[in-house]
């Protein structure tokens, strides 16, 4: 049954539940358009949020904080009323129909139930002048993590990264050339592909059993 937030004191207590060992619902809630647009973004669903989340942290934001330090949430969940509106006023959000599982965690898509997030790792950004690369984070990421997909942005190599209960393993760049890196099909998808990210730290805990 779906547990409806309406009051400051459920907000709170909706916060307040924790995710992983590092992570909290709080950190994922903040949103510009909601905070200029004055809108609410909280789950019609929290215990499906509340699932999606943890797959979420548990699976890679945890093995991510471990290796390469502190995470910088940047955009994380969205209501579908607040999605909704970044997408109609070109705020950098796609349709609500895309986002299913994805920014909006409580809903799911056609093959289950997921979680996105945005974010910048803090390691990566102080060597991007040393010639590590984008790239290199993306196939460390694909040999090492459950993930569902990924998608790199140029300001500060952030990236979207998603789990799903039913991973599609895509990787897309939004940094030119734009396109796919990888996805199921092309013939780099399989195998180590540790040549392309050597001097990365080895991964310092595994992601949790489900």
């Amino acid at each position: 049954m779906k547990r409806a937030i309406n009051s400051v004191r459920a907000a709170e207590v909706f916060g307040r539940t924790r995710l992983s060992h590092s992570f909290f619902m709080r950190d994922f809630l903040h949103s510009e358009i909601a905070a200029i647009a004055g809108m609410a973004n909280l789950p019609d669903d929290p215990e499906l949020a509340i699932a999606a989340g943890r797959g979420l942290c548990e699976n890679l934001l945890e093995p991510l904080q471990d290796t390469f330090g502190r995470l910088h949430i940047r955009s994380s969940y969205r209501s579908p009323e607040v999605n909704a509106f970044g997408c109609k006023n070109r705020l950098s959000c796609s349709s609500n129909e895309k986002n299913l599982a994805r920014h909006i965690w409580d809903r799911r898509d056609r093959r289950g139930i997921g979680a996105v997030t945005c974010m910048v790792v803090p390691w990566l950004v102080d060597r991007l002048d040393r010639d590590v690369t984008w790239k290199a984070m993306a196939w460390w990421i694909h040999d090492k993590l459950p993930y569902s997909e990924l998608q790199f942005f140029p300001k500060l190599a952030a990236f979207n990264i998603g789990w799903h209960e039913s991973p599609k393993r895509t990787i897309y760049s939004f940094i030119p050339p734009k396109g796919f890196l990888t996805k199921p099909g092309f013939p780099n998808h399989a195998g180590d592909h540790s040549h392309l990210y050597r001097g990365f730290p080895e991964l310092r805990s595994a992601p949790m059993p489900r």
